[in-house]
């Protein structure tokens, strides 16, 4: 599920399961963590994340752990694996980047991404949501307009208009990508290690409100929930109420 390939000092982590549109289980998203970690213990001095096809990554795989509190978790430890790696993270987005597929992103350090790639996170559609570090880092990337339309209005962010924004550093395909990843390779890695100290300090990561973490879990344990879960299972429109 998870291919890599070294070339020099860059090493280039491509998603594997171009079936599924590259959507994440649970094994998929074990063995990105490893391969991560693997990364910078091997020395490697930039890590792309890419994507097998067509698409970037779907999100998480809605045939089944999307829906278990343990997926979640394994998930978002596994972001903090991205935030945390001591070397520059680029996300070259070949494709739609949806879901936890758009988190990924949003965990890397950089973004470079195809002409025909988008971002968008429908969970409102399937009566779901994301975390509080999802929210505050998609405004702090792309701003506060564009993330109210992307989360309350479930537009999807064309690669131009995530390079408008700022959302994405650079236009182009994986070997734009690599091309960029070998020349910061050369660069001083403590510079590097700060900056993204810095970068990263964007008050995502603060401990979120009460209140926030009651509304999360309400949506999570909700009527409306197992209401989008069934409604995609039966190929239906789902009929929210709000419970």
């Amino acid at each position: 599920m998870i291919g890599t390939s070294r070339d020099g000092d860059v090493l280039t982590i491509e998603l594997q399961r171009e079936r599924q549109r590259n959507a994440l289980n649970h094994e998929m998203v074990e063995a990105l963590s490893v391969a991560l970690t693997d990364a910078t213990d091997s020395g490697a001095r930039a890590v792309i994340l890419t994507g097998a096809g067509s698409v970037f990554c779907a999100g998480a795989d809605l045939s089944g752990p999307v829906y278990e509190q343990s997926f979640l978790d394994n998930l978002l430890a596994m972001l903090r694996v991205i935030e945390g790696l001591p070397v520059p993270v680029i996300a070259a987005l070949n494709g739609p980047a949806l879901g936890a597929g758009l988190q990924l992103a949003l965990a890397a350090d950089l973004r470079v991404m195809s002409s025909s790639s988008f971002c968008a996170i429908p969970a409102a559609k399937i009566g779901v949501t994301v975390d509080e570090w999802t929210i505050k880092r998609l405004v702090s990337l792309a701003g506060a307009g564009d993330a109210a339309g992307i989360l309350i209005g479930c537009e999807s962010m064309s690669a131009e208009r995530a390079h408008v924004v700022g959302f994405a550093n650079r236009i182009g395909d994986l070997g734009e990508a690599q091309r960029w990843a070998a020349m910061i390779a050369t660069l001083a890695p403590l510079t590097l290690q700060h900056y993204k100290l810095v970068l990263g300090d964007d008050g995502a990561r603060d401990e979120a409100p009460a209140g926030h973490v009651a509304a999360m879990v309400r949506a999570w344990q909700s009527n409306d929930m197992a209401e989008g879960r069934a409604a995609r299972k039966e190929k239906r429109p789902p009929n929210f109420i709000g419970k």
